[in-house]
């Protein structure tokens, strides 16, 4: 499976579907909310995600009067681990470069 780009509006989403749990499925506008993004950011990376399969996409059921309906996505088991995986080997390569250039720079 492959990994997508992981920028930094990319990573913003993908914590945003790992904070979310089954009873409280993230919606589009929820997820531009907390990730801090504007829905012409989220929705491509939502898509790309789900074509890469890991996320799962539906409509809400029951929408509420004056609104459409809502769509929600959740990180499907392969999805959750791969993106767990991938901010944790990106953190690990972050603290790792950081703490070298921080050497480097102190020791200049």
């Amino acid at each position: 499976m492959t990994t997508p780009r992981l920028t930094k509006p990319t990573i913003g989403v993908l914590e945003v579907l790992l904070a979310a749990d089954d009873a409280d499925p993230a919606w589009g506008l929820r997820i531009c909310g907390e990730a801090d993004l504007g829905s012409g950011t989220v929705y491509p990376i939502l898509e790309r995600l789900t074509d890469l399969g890991w996320i799962e996409a539906w409509p809400e059921t029951t929408p509420h009067p004056g609104r459409p309906a809502r769509r929600f996505y959740k990180l499907t088991s392969t999805g959750r681990h791969r993106a767990s995986e991938a901010l944790r080997e990106r953190a690990s390569r972050r603290r790792t470069t950081f703490g070298l250039k921080g050497l480097a720079g102190g020791a200049a």
